[in-house]
């Protein structure tokens, strides 16, 4: 792999730190600004939605220069959205610095998967994509839980700090490490629009939506459940955030190997069995090692998706990638941010901390049905003959004999 996708991962680490960490936080954040769990939730929704409007924006935006700058223009917003929330004096300044930073999440991801997927040979794609993606799934393992340790030991102001600092390593990174490729020519927005009149590239992003979001109905609110469910300290969320990392760590590069041979089954697999363990997850978060082995489980099983979906959004969307990539990684968010509403939903409602599993547990099982929806479709495609071109169905028809004069 190309030493590129070190910088893309440095990046990619920064930014999984700051939207994981707030997790781990809430208790905290929420006794700081007198506000309940519930509404300091919306840190997390808020987050969530800033990345479904900022990838397109940002997207669109950056057209006009090198897909390099871009990535650093963006490590530059980060950084400035977590300096805000270090410092923010209300809750109402410290969700806009989390919608600041959100605004680059969405097309750093979906703009580093495209260089990333172009900085290798087409049958390493998904694994150029998992490797960028691991600084976000590495963020989980070291990022979050001493992000988590030093917000409760010295105040979560000091975590986001040091967040902001990642974003200047990122920045660093990119500029150093990343070739300057020439901005694609050609390729207008008109072009990019024309990749959603495909089903299956609509059909992928609906999947990344209830799929990935099931994840964050549980992940959201692990702390309260954790705390008042399993009867864990809170010392304890650290190192069962570890393992929540743990697994994303192996579960990205599972699906980054596997989505490059087998791409729809391995979604058939992960997405079934993900929606199983999260049903489980109501019954095994009463007892502290079952509840710590299906933490690990959602983690392995939640990021096993993320390469073959995001993947499937750029096999489908040919010839005009970037928008797509960006506008999936936004569709991720909108699961996130769709869940930890519900899930704050069922919690204000009086369901208890475990009610989110079940919201988790429908919203991927969602997924699955879309996913072989899809299959079929696409079987059927081939069947009688057709084939996507940039989003559009073209039939396959035999060559026309030559006529000789």
């Amino acid at each position: 792999m190309p030493l590129a996708l070190l910088a893309l991962a440095i990046g990619a680490f920064g930014i999984g730190t700051t939207e994981f960490v707030i997790m781990g936080l809430l208790p905290e954040v929420a006794t700081d600004y007198s506000v309940t769990i519930p509404t300091a939730g919306l840190l997390v929704t808020g987050y969530a939605l800033g990345v479904l409007i900022g990838a397109p924006l940002m997207t669109v935006l950056g057209t006009r220069i090198t897909r390099k700058r871009m990535l650093m223009l963006l490590m530059a917003l980060f950084t400035v959205g977590n300096l805000t929330s270090a410092l923010a004096p209300s809750f109402g300044v410290m969700f806009a610095g989390r919608i600041v930073t959100s605004l680059a999440h969405g097309a750093f991801f979906g703009i580093g998967s495209v260089v990333a997927a172009d900085l290798v040979p087409p049958q390493k794609k998904a694994g150029a994509i998992a490797t960028m993606f691991t600084g976000l799934t590495v963020a989980n393992v070291v990022g979050v839980p001493l992000g988590t340790l030093v917000g409760q030991h010295y105040g979560w102001r000091v975590t986001f700090l040091i967040v902001a600092a990642l974003g200047v390593a990122g920045f660093a990174g990119i500029a150093r490490l990343v070739p300057e490729q020439p901005r694609p020519q050609g390729v207008h927005l008109r072009h990019e629009l024309n990749a959603f009149r495909n089903t299956q590239v609509l059909l992928a992003m609906a999947m990344t939506v209830l799929g990935f979001g099931g994840v964050f109905a549980a992940i959201t609110y692990i702390a309260p459940m954790m705390t008042h469910i399993a009867g864990f300290g809170d010392a304890s969320v650290t190192w069962l955030l570890v393992l929540f990392g743990l697994g994303m760590v192996g579960g990205n590069l599972l699906g980054g190997r596997y989505a490059d041979r087998r791409l729809m089954p391995m979604l058939y697999v992960t997405l079934g069995a993900l929606a199983l363990v999260l049903a489980l997850f109501t019954v095994t978060a009463h007892h502290k090692i079952a509840a710590a082995i299906t933490i690990a489980l959602i983690g392995a099983l939640g990021f096993a998706t993320v390469p073959p979906l995001q993947k499937r959004v750029l096999d489908q969307a040919a010839g005009a990638p970037t928008l797509a990539s960006a506008v999936n990684i936004g569709a991720f968010n909108l699961g996130n941010a769709l869940s930890a509403w519900l899930g704050g939903m069922v919690i204000a409602a009086g369901f208890g901390y475990t009610a989110p599993n079940w919201i988790g547990a429908l919203l991927t099982g969602s997924a699955l049905v879309l996913a072989v929806v899809s299959g079929a479709l696409e079987r059927r495609g081939a069947t009688h003959g057709l084939a996507t071109d940039s989003g559009t169905a073209v039939e396959r028809r035999p060559a026309s004999p030559p006529v000789h004069h």
